[in-house]
C-alpha cells in the first residue's frame, strides 16, 4: 500500500499523529494531493484535540501567519504556550520570542532559559545575547549553558555518532 493510504486507514481509527502528518501532507502538497491550508488546519485542530502536542504547535504556527485561517496572532501565542506546557521546545521558544517582542524580557528569558535547557541552540543564543545586552546575569547564562549541555549529553547516541562517522 502506498503511504497516504496507510495514512488514511490510520486516520480513520483517529489516530493523532496519522491525522497531523496528513495535515503537514496538505499543507505542504505532497503525496500527491493538492495544497490545502485551510484542510491542513481543520486536521491539525482534530489531531490537537486527540492529544498531538505537535499539533498544538503547528496550530500556533496557523494562527500566528494566517495560514488556512484569520491570522490571529494572539490565539496563535495561546497554542503555542498550550504545545509548551506540554514540553514540545520549539513553541516554548516562539512564546519567548513574543515576549521578547512586547519588551517582557525577564518573561521572555525565563522561557528561553527553560528551551535551552531542553537543548535548544536558538535559545542559549539568546540568552547569551540577553546577558550581554545586561538583560540576564552571569549565573542565568552559566545555568543556561550547563542545562543545554547536559540535554545535548543526554541526547547523544554512540550509533548515531558511529554512523555521522562513517558517512
Amino acid at each position: 500500500a502506498d503511504v497516504l493510504t496507510t495514512f488514511q486507514t490510520r486516520v480513520a481509527k483517529k489516530d493523532p499523529q496519522a491525522i497531523l502528518y496528513l495535515g503537514r501532507a496538505y499543507y505542504h502538497g505532497t503525496f500527491g494531493l493538492q495544497k490545502d491550508t485551510r484542510r491542513a488546519f481543520q486536521l491539525y485542530t482534530e489531531a490537537a484535540e486527540l492529544g498531538s502536542i505537535q499539533a498544538l504547535s503547528n496550530l500556533g504556527n496557523a494562527y500566528f501567519r494566517g495560514d488556512g485561517v484569520q491570522q490571529d496572532k494572539a490565539k496563535g501565542a495561546e497554542f503555542y504556550e498550550k504545545a509548551a506546557m506540554q514540553g514540545h521546545v520549539d513553541s516554548r521558544y516562539n512564546v519567548a520570542c513574543i515576549e521578547l517582542e512586547k519588551m517582557n524580557n525577564y518573561r521572555a528569558l525565563r522561557h528561553f532559559l527553560i528551551a535551552a535547557k531542553m537543548g535548544h541552540k536558538d535559545s542559549l543564543e539568546t540568552v547569551k545575547r540577553l546577558f550581554m545586552g545586561g538583560v540576564a546575569t552571569k549565573a542565568q547564562y552559566a545555568e543556561a549553558i550547563q542545562g543545554y549541555q547536559k540535554a545535548a549529553e543526554e541526547m547523544k547516541s554512540h550509533d548515531r555518532d558511529e554512523a555521522k562517522r562513517i558517512s
